[in-house]
């Protein structure tokens, strides 16, 4: 459990202040664990639909998910920006960094890590790629929210598999509130990640933007022009509502 003093609030998000290093020495604690916790990765787009999510009954599971979570890590270099207009200080890690941290640097070899989402190839790479690491899958169909059956699939898969990382890939708010369901049924053990398309970044599918990009915090805008269909509406349309919300959080 997190002290007040290693977390910071924004935006109504109790975030973790942890270094990368930090977080894989806490996560690590928790895969050892008899019973599961999941950590989630907040990001613009998160924060905005937790506050206007057009669907009550989603915006109210997705919080409650976020409130549940074993801690939050700021996934958004924007809303590091601004917090530190507001005074506040938020440490960055994000998902992708985090997951190919996990991955490459050995902190999973020797563990058993379910993955939940993909496709029938994700998990022949990724055997491929690391050896040492007991790998399974699980592959939901789309929609699991409309889908109890498949929400309860997903909770058997990881109480069979006694995994000590699940890593669900696929996005928000799905993975987040299934992460929840598993915790409230209680069959799981071990610790999730709600990492989105991480994997895909570490198997080389999708480009990271370049380091000097993320540096001046516009990988929205390098990954908006990589995946425009997909990602035009989420940047140009949902995401500068954060700027409002912001705003409204600082009146007196």
């Amino acid at each position: 459990m997190l002290t007040k003093r290693a977390t910071t609030e924004f935006l109504g998000v109790e975030f973790a202040n942890l270094t990368y290093e930090e977080v894989a020495l806490e996560l690590d604690r928790l895969s050892r664990s008899e019973s599961f916790s999941y950590v989630v990765t907040p990001n613009v787009d998160h924060v905005v639909m937790l506050h206007e999510h057009k669907d009550e009954d989603i915006r109210k599971r997705f919080s409650d998910a976020y409130n549940d979570a074993a801690f939050r890590l700021c996934d958004s270099r924007i809303l590091q920006l601004l917090a530190k207009f507001r005074g506040t200080e938020l440490e960055v890690v994000t998902g992708s960094d985090l997951t190919a941290i996990l991955f490459e640097k050995g902190h999973l070899n020797g563990k058993k890590v379910a993955i939940i989402g993909g496709d029938d190839a994700m998990l022949p790479e990724l055997r491929v790629r690391f050896p040492q690491i007991n790998l399974v899958q699980h592959i939901p169909p789309m929609g699991v929210l409309r889908r109890p059956d498949a929400a309860r699939e997903i909770e058997a898969f990881l109480a069979s598999a006694s995994s000590d990382y699940a890593l669900l890939v696929f996005g928000a708010p799905q993975s987040e509130i299934i992460a929840n369901q598993c915790l409230n049924a209680g069959r799981a053990r071990g610790v999730g990640l709600c990492v989105g398309a991480s994997i895909e970044f570490v198997l080389g599918r999708k480009a990271r933007a370049p380091t000097w990009v993320r540096k001046f915090r516009l990988e929205w805008a390098f990954r908006m022009v990589i995946e425009p269909r997909r990602l035009w509406r989420r940047y140009l349309i949902t995401g500068p509502r954060i700027f409002r919300l912001t705003l409204l959080e600082a009146r007196p």
